[in-house]
């Protein structure tokens, strides 16, 4: 394998100066290419990718054109430190870790108001394997940017935890600031449409409140899963009607809230027909702008209340690591999620599977053999 010489500023084992890495060249187009090692400067660090975890916002870039080419996504990634920029001195090679490809200021209006996804520098990505940065996690290194490693993106696993198990920290965060935004009590009721791996975790982190959760999905197996979380009220919603399942089990009322984990706008009419007077509906899974219909009236006259809920928190880090990493040995076991493993050759075929999802298909990672050590 060649090698190349780190510059004087970086500190470093030897890294390849090539890599393989799936490259989105346009609309549906995705290529599995070799392409240079990311080059990091002065407070930036080189990540050895171990695994990452396909996204649905991932997918929605590659199927509709919303970005240019070429470019290189993922951002659900862990691996280990493979060099270090000059100034680095709170992280070290060997090191494993997870990182995120967003980190706000902590300054400007929206940081101030704690809506840090509005940040406009949390807004551009500040990891990459080249192109326009996209998160690269789809590759087999990645650079995160200065502020990335000075502003707290880069989050050490702690020994025991595998890589499978920590590239679900990013997801996690996202999940638990959209489940904190609802304020849910113990005697409340939640309806979670859609029991893809996020709305298991959506499902999962709201009964942890307290509060009694019901799920919805037209699958059943995707139930057989949710069971494994507690979640025992399940929908199914090809033969009942799921507002009238939510009305009967809250003396003719509704939910107190429903989390639309589906994307597309079809079924928030069914969110707002099942909440009640004065509930709540979160659009968490609503990544592409467009048009609605809704009736304004309940908005008005019953009172109904709908928000939604993008991208990550620094506010909640500490807890979201507390859930992934203590809770792995502790009922919390996330990698019963993924149902599918890719290498990154078969990176094509693996974003193919989650751009189709069937009954069977969950979470889908595109891994390095090291990610199954956990080492």
């Amino acid at each position: 394998m060649s090698t190349v010489t780190a510059p004087q500023e970086t500190f470093s084992t030897s890294i390849p100066s090539t890599m393989r890495a799936a490259v989105y060249r346009g609309v549906n187009d995705m290529r599995v290419e070799t392409v240079p090692v990311p080059e990091i400067g002065p407070g930036e660090i080189l990540i050895r990718v171990a695994c990452c975890g396909i996204c649905g916002t991932d997918l929605k870039k590659i199927h509709t054109g919303s970005h240019s080419a070429p470019r290189i996504f993922g951002h659900e990634t862990a691996g280990t430190i493979a060099a270090v920029g000059e100034g680095v001195e709170n992280f070290s090679i060997g090191e494993r870790v997870v990182v995120y490809h967003h980190v706000p200021c902590g300054k400007c209006y929206y940081c101030r108001k704690h809506t840090y996804a509005q940040c406009p520098v949390y807004k551009p990505a500040g990891v990459t394997a080249g192109f326009t940065p996209s998160g690269g996690g789809f590759a087999q290194y990645v650079r995160a940017m200065d502020w990335i490693v000075r502003d707290g993106g880069v989050i050490r696993i702690p020994d025991g935890i595998p890589f499978e198990q920590a590239v679900f920290v990013e997801p996690v965060n996202t999940v638990l600031k959209g489940v904190k935004s609802l304020n849910l009590l113990p005697d409340e009721t939640v309806l979670v449409i859609g029991q893809g791996p996020i709305g298991i975790l959506l499902a999962a982190l709201s009964q942890r409140t307290g509060a009694t959760v019901f799920t919805s999905d037209l699958y059943p197996e995707r139930h057989v899963i949710a069971a494994n979380y507690g979640l025992r009220h399940p929908i199914h919603a090809g033969t009942e009607d799921v507002a009238q399942r939510l009305r009967d089990a809250t003396e003719g009322r509704g939910a107190d809230a429903v989390i639309l984990a589906v994307g597309g706008n079809g079924l928030i009419k069914t969110a707002m027909n099942a909440v009640r007077p004065g509930g709540k509906v979160l659009l968490f899974a609503q990544t592409q702008y467009g048009e609605a219909t809704f009736d304004p009236g309940v908005v008005c006259m019953e009172e109904k209340f709908m928000l939604g809920s993008y991208s990550s928190s620094i506010d909640i880090e500490p807890e979201v690591e507390e859930l992934v990493f203590g809770g792995y040995s502790n009922g919390f076991d996330l990698t019963r999620l993924i149902s599918h493993r890719f290498t990154l050759e078969s990176s094509v075929e693996a974003i193919d599977v989650a751009s189709n999802p069937s009954a069977t298909s969950m979470k889908i990672l595109i891994e390095h053999a090291t990610s199954l050590a956990g080492a």
